[in-house]
């Protein structure tokens, strides 16, 4: 049998990080099984979901990766693969009223106010007839007696006493299907092998079950992982911070070290920093944690970080390029000297964890420092430190950073120490006190941007000293 697993979004907001761990683990499951990955779109909320929510978490899962087999862009042989283009195709009616026939389900016509039921009925014709009239009518599906029980990947033996729910409504009164019986109708006709979702869903479970097996249906294997939580371990919310994938992606992480950090949230890999993608032979479903992940925020940007530093700093260009090109357009002109950028972000990488601190860091060395806003640390002995480093760097012979870190150690002014000298400097060359190396700075600047920078703040301080 073919494994075919799908992630079904609703497009009323953001992709949440849950959502895309669920689906990267449905990606790498199908990919380890050769099988296929299916986007579905349960769009039947009419009132909360929209075009730009959808084209929002599409364009989020590309950003990570994950790439579908069958899908409402796409298309497939199991389609349409949007609820809302399934209802017009009618899709949904024609197994309610199999429900219906069987009697496992009945019609309910309500009250004017529909608060009540006032006839429940099994006639189709009888049910248009009321619907006509401008009626509200519904299809209820009817609960059997007993017990529900099925196995749990992740979770075991699960069982469920009957009883304990109330008959439920698959059909609304105006015509749509609710979330437990288009997700079984959906499922069974694109033929779903395996269903991997959040354990919030563990209890809509056995109520799907048994319209499965109304409808005579064999059944998928289900998954229920554990909740992705917060530091005060409840599930991850807004309380916590940003939860969606398009705030990780505006605030500069990449998507190698994003879907990295997702898969350290239930897959014991052997390594901490690795590209999924690459170790797809080695993921398995079946031995996923059964125990809640916290989301660290600190850890995610610590993961990301050690991917910048890993990856050859052409290819990190290419990552901050597109992010520069929503996020920080004006970095873009940053990149005319090929040679002189890959050198500047290759010494701005070791000290950041993310694109955006990345630009925060870069910026100095592409833009003119605003000299007239500088803080130095001690005024008074700026202007000597300022011109003794400007002295020694210009009757340098060789340009290279051993040699500049010795002429900048050589530096002594009575009453600084040397984390004030070098504070000076930093100032001085990138108008910032946290910068990336000071020497590998001086060495990647030149000797004509650095003799430059240091003229202008000479004459600012020497303007200052005057008025």
């Amino acid at each position: 049998m073919e494994t075919r697993v799908r992630f079904a979004p609703s497009p009323t907001g953001f992709l949440h990080v849950g959502g895309a761990r669920t689906a990267l683990f449905d990606w790498l499951f199908a990919r380890k099984s050769k099988g296929k990955f299916i986007l579905r779109i349960e769009d039947t909320d009419t009132e909360r979901s929209s075009k730009e929510s959808e084209r929002s978490i599409i364009d989020d899962l590309k950003w990570c990766g994950l790439l579908w087999d069958e899908g409402p862009d796409i298309g497939g042989p199991y389609g349409p693969y949007r609820q809302t283009e399934r209802i017009e195709k009618g899709i949904y009616d024609l197994y309610a009223k199999s429900l219906i026939d069987s009697k496992n389900a009945y019609y309910a016509l309500y009250s004017d106010d529909s608060k009540e039921i006032v006839k429940k009925f099994y006639s189709h014709e009888e049910a248009t007839g009321y619907k006509e009239q401008g009626k509200s009518v519904t299809v209820i599906f009817r609960f059997p007696e007993g017990k529900t029980v099925f196995h749990d990947i992740a979770k075991g033996e699960m069982e469920f006493d009957n009883s304990t729910f109330e008959d439920m409504v698959i059909m609304k009164s105006n015509g749509f299907p609710t979330y437990n019986f288009a997700v079984v109708v959906d499922d069974h006709l694109m033929k779903i092998s395996h269903v991997v979702r959040g354990e919030d869903h563990l209890t809509n479970t056995p109520k799907q079950i048994m319209i499965y097996k109304a409808l005579g249906w064999e059944l998928p294997e289900f998954m229920h992982i554990p909740l992705i939580l917060g530091a005060d371990k409840t599930p991850l919310s807004k309380r916590h911070g940003a939860t969606s994938v398009s705030y990780f992606r505006s605030y500069g992480i990449l998507n190698v070290a994003f879907v990295n950090y997702l898969a350290l949230l239930g897959w014991s890999a052997r390594e901490e920093v690795f590209d999924p993608f690459e170790k797809i032979d080695e993921f398995d479903l079946y031995s996923l944690s059964n125990k809640p992940a916290i989301f660290d925020y600190k850890k995610i940007e610590w993961v990301n970080g050690q991917h910048m530093r890993k990856m050859d700093v052409e290819k990190l260009i290419e990552h901050f390029k597109r992010w520069a090109s929503s996020e920080f357009p004006d970095a873009l002109k940053w990149f005319n000297d090929p040679e002189y950028s890959k050198n500047v972000f290759d010494i701005c990488r070791q000290k950041v964890n993310t694109l955006k601190v990345l630009g925060d860091f870069a910026k100095p060395f592409f833009e003119d420092v605003n000299t007239d806003a500088q803080k130095y640390p001690q005024e008074r002995g700026a202007l000597e430190v300022i011109s003794t480093f400007e002295d020694k760097i210009s009757s340098l012979k060789v340009w290279n950073v051993e040699n500049i870190e010795k002429a900048v150690r050589e530096i002594s002014v009575n009453g600084l120490s040397t984390k004030e000298i070098f504070q000076i400097l930093r100032i001085t060359l990138l108008g910032q006190t946290v910068t990336p190396g000071l020497f590998e700075s001086v060495y990647v600047l030149g000797r004509e941007r650095v003799i430059e920078r240091a003229k202008k703040a000479e004459n600012i301080l020497n303007e200052k000293s005057r008025s």
